[in-house]
């Protein structure tokens, strides 16, 4: 069995511009869900471009579904 030990969080952020984010979310008494995000704002302008790509092709799906129907 390997044991894999977490590196204590450093004080830089390994990309100037990062941008970072944590939260609790907790449901009921019992659950208790933690999570963490990080991105920088090539990762905002990436993530943005291939949802308006899925947005144009889902559009151009459901036209061409609505065309062959009539």
């Amino acid at each position: 069995m390997t044991v894999i030990q977490e590196e204590p969080p450093t004080a830089l952020p390994s990309h100037p511009e990062e941008i970072k984010s944590t939260f609790d979310l907790r449901v009921g008494k019992n659950i208790t869900l933690q999570g963490s995000a990080r991105i920088t704002p090539a990762g905002v302008i990436s993530t943005g471009i291939a949802v308006a790509a899925m947005t144009f092709a889902l559009g151009y799906l459901i036209s061409s579904i609505r065309r062959r129907g009539s």
